[in-house]
């Protein structure tokens, strides 16, 4: 069933604001409803799981086998990132006061270009999630206690997506395996003990600015959930789309090449 309250409007872009296999189909009139109430696009992702292999996806992990599902070499990185650090729910206010600075080094360490990362835009971010639908995890230096780390995850009826990750990059490059640690808690957690129906990192990456997805398919067993992706554009802007639609192969700026790659992602 549609309803305008279950979408949301993210860099111009309407998408869906719950679960993605609670996703409905949408006609193209639902379409022009959001499109009046502004933005360039609507992204619709329907028939979540399918078995097509379709162009689209969400990377999604719905079982917690624990140490046993790693490899020898994964246990021995994770095992050094546990015996390092401590992963553990912390609130709001401590990311407020401290993630700052380890997001916009994290950006720069990923040399994020699409998007930009200061104050406000980090402020703005953590407005947007609200207590009741989010957990914020802290991750610490055991041998001094530093917050170094942390992860906001949205929360779903059965499921959750992991959302903004970020870590002080000297840890990624000391050898700590920072990441392997925090994932581990993170699946151990919402899979293992509240046994979730799955846990997500989100759609395809249509910018690829990180080599988050795959590590995670490499390394803790997520897989591909395909879907059908449908999107609507404002009229003027499906123009635009489809004048630069034969020059994405050459066409550099990272933003505007991800929505026509999108555009032929679609089923």
């Amino acid at each position: 069933m549609f309803s305008e309250s279950d979408f949301e409007l993210y860099r111009n872009a309407w998408r869906f604001a719950s679960a993605p296999d609670k996703e409905p189909q949408l006609s193209d009139s639902q379409c022009k409803i959001l499109l009046r109430k502004g933005g360039w696009l609507v992204r619709n992702t329907y028939d979540f799981d399918c078995k097509e292999e379709t162009d689209f996806w969400y990377v999604i992990k719905d079982s917690f086998g624990g140490m046993e599902e790693q490899s020898q070499n994964e246990r021995k990185k994770l095992r050094h990132a546990l015996r390092s650090f401590d992963f553990k729910l912390v609130d709001k206010e401590l990311l407020a006061k401290k993630a700052y600075l380890i997001a916009k080094a994290t950006f720069e360490d990923y040399n994020v270009t699409d998007r930009e990362m200061n104050e406000a835009v980090f402020k703005a971010y953590l407005d947007s999630c609200d207590d009741k639908n989010f957990d914020f995890w802290g991750a610490f230096d055991k041998e001094n206690g530093d917050f170094v780390g942390f992860c906001t995850v949205r929360l779903f009826e059965n499921s959750c997506e992991y959302g903004l990750i970020g870590f002080e990059p000297k840890y990624k490059h000391n050898a700590s395996y920072p990441y392997y640690g925090f994932f581990y808690k993170l699946n151990e957690n919402y899979l293992g003990e509240r046994h979730f129906k799955y846990v997500s990192d989100g759609a395809r990456s249509i910018t690829e600015h990180s080599n988050v997805q795959p590590f995670l398919e490499q390394n803790f067993k997520f897989s591909k959930a395909y879907c059908k992706l449908k999107i609507r554009y404002k009229w003027w802007f499906g123009i635009i789309v489809r004048v630069l639609l034969p020059f994405r192969n050459i066409i550099w700026n990272r933003n505007v090449k991800a929505v026509l790659n999108m555009h032929k992602m679609q089923y």
